[in-house]
């Protein structure tokens, strides 16, 4: 099994779920005590935040960018950046690294294509859901998705303010949920939790659309990778 490299911190809230899901689908797959060979390098969040308030994309372009050589020289044959919205800077990322990049949208359209589904609705930060580069790739593979026509602002503060913080506010479930009906009703056949932190909200159990949880999709898609 190749060494998997992750670029995390992002919050570190989901970078632990990634950790867990990495090791659970290895051993699912390989049985007995195995467990996936995982380097991390978790940055600081609070500069690579302050970088996208101030759309200062560059700059956490090279510090990721950073990141991900040093995994390479550590020994990651393959990496994964475990956010939706820095994928934005995918590219300055892996700007002279040869391990292999698994990019968070594409397993998630794999597994939406997969199922049968079109016209998808889109949750995230604000960067997500309003900028082009991930609702682009999505689709350029044959994908509509849709965003939210309100609270853009008040999901974008749910993440920041509470998830990223490890906090769990029903009010703040039920403001998700909310979005997900309005999707649902504009046409929406499935939802993209497209923030790592949105699936510790909202699930399959609650929602009423199909959850498709970024999260989960590219720690399984990087494990693929890993044992391909």
């Amino acid at each position: 099994m190749k060494t998997i490299g992750l670029i995390g911190g992002m919050s570190w809230e989901s970078t632990a779920h990634y950790y867990r899901i990495l090791n659970t689908e290895t051993a699912r797959r390989l049985g007995g005590l195995h467990s996936a060979p995982v380097i991390i390098h978790s940055v600081d969040f609070a500069p690579i935040a302050a970088m996208q308030a101030e759309g200062r994309w560059h700059d956490a372009g090279v510090v990721l960018n950073g990141a991900a050589k040093a995994l390479e020289a550590a020994g990651a044959q393959v990496l994964g950046l475990a956010t939706n919205t820095m994928h934005l800077v995918a590219e300055e990322v892996t700007e002279g690294v040869s391990a292999r990049f698994i990019h968070i949208a594409d397993p998630t359209a794999d597994a939406l294509l997969a199922d049968g589904y079109d016209t998808v609705g889109l949750l995230g930060t604000r960067f997500t859901m309003e900028m082009g580069f991930y609702k682009d790739r999505l689709s350029a593979r044959g994908l509509t998705p849709l965003t939210p026509d309100v609270d853009h602002t008040n999901l974008n503060g749910i993440i920041y303010d509470e998830l990223c913080k490890g906090i769990i506010r029903e009010e703040s479930r039920k403001i998700y949920l909310n979005a997900i009906e309005r999707l649902a009703h504009r046409g929406a056949q499935a939802v993209i939790l497209g923030c790592t932190e949105i699936g510790m909200l909202v699930d399959d159990s609650v929602s009423a659309l199909p959850c498709y949880d970024t999260t989960e999709l590219h720690a399984q898609a990087l494990v693929d990778a890993a044992l391909a």
